[in-house]
């Protein structure tokens, strides 16, 4: 069996306890319009475009057979609707402005990857994320790679947005030690608006996994004007509180790294002009969610 990953990410501090090795997972049902990994979202490979190398020799369109790639304006662009992922402008280009982003992996060799470092997992108390993307979109790819982790001794953890089937999800709970369940918007109507799902069964599938009883962190983006309104971080609180075995909320301020993210992919970014988030704003949401009886941290 193999599975595409798009980054493998060592010596990682922000993806559960310890020093961990966090594997990305290309593909996601979801539509968040301020991703942080956009390169996470389609499924296949994609050519991400490096324009401050690009010196203009053209190499690139000589070389595609579609032809996919144009120069409008002296420049090389990719058409994505006809490319064909074939990888012969990357081959063509000689300063490495355009890479390949998404690469098949079996599972075991995925677990060698992860295992690596064993022993800064053992000293630090770490150990490896399957993240995205969507990790559960590529369902029996991460579940097989969850096991053999967790035969292995490994300690396991899973960043997921819980848009998956139900029996998937409460599956990768059981093979997990942690999970790290991304919420984002409790209002049903803005949620579909920002997220492009429907909130009810993202819902469902975290009450399912809680009842598994595995360890449980929130992460919840604090988005400016999309998700942190004093009604919408209530009703996180609310929405946690109902819960059994769950009660740590980790708040991640907006910031605007993934930026050059979308110009390589050349894509419009929809909050290209926002400003990051405050600090204020932050530390001012956790000070409430610590004032609810939660277990609230800023960041991580």
């Amino acid at each position: 069996m193999t599975g595409t990953v798009f980054n493998v990410q060592r010596y990682s501090v922000h993806d559960g306890p310890g020093i961990r090795t966090t594997a990305f997972l290309k593909g996601c049902p979801l539509a968040c319009s301020w991703c942080h990994n956009p390169e996470g979202i389609e499924p296949s490979r994609e050519i991400l475009v490096l324009a401050d190398r690009c010196v203009g020799c053209l190499a690139c369109v000589e070389a595609c057979p579609q032809p996919a790639v144009d120069r409008p304006d002296g420049k090389p662009w990719t058409n994505r609707a006809i490319c064909r992922i074939c990888g012969r402008c990357v081959a063509a280009c000689a300063r490495g402005a355009r890479k390949l982003v998404g690469r098949e992996v079996t599972v075991e060799g995925l677990a060698q990857e992860l295992e690596r470092d064993r022993p800064f997992y053992e000293e630090s108390g770490g150990g490896v994320t399957l993240s995205g993307g969507e990790p559960l979109m590529q369902a029996d790819f991460a579940l097989a790679v969850l096991e053999l982790c967790r035969e292995r001794g490994l300690h396991t953890a899973l960043d997921t947005s819980g848009a998956a089937p139900t029996d998937v999800v409460v599956r990768a709970a059981a093979l997990s030690d942690l999970v790290l369940f991304d919420l984002k918007q409790l209002d049903p109507d803005e949620h579909r608006s920002a997220v492009g799902a429907e909130l009810g069964p993202i819902l469902e599938n975290l009450r399912a996994m809680d009842d598994v009883g595995v360890e449980t962190w929130i992460r919840f983006p604090l988005i400016p004007g999309a998700t942190d309104s004093r009604e919408n971080v209530t009703a996180l609180a609310d929405t946690v509180l109902s819960l059994t075995n769950t009660r740590r909320i980790h708040v991640l301020p907006f910031h605007r790294t993934a930026a050059d993210k979308y110009a390589r992919l050349e894509r419009s970014w929809r909050h290209d002009g926002l400003a990051d988030a405050s600090e204020g704003k932050a530390a001012r949401a956790v000070e409430y969610l610590l004032t609810r009886g939660l277990d609230a941290r800023l960041g991580g």
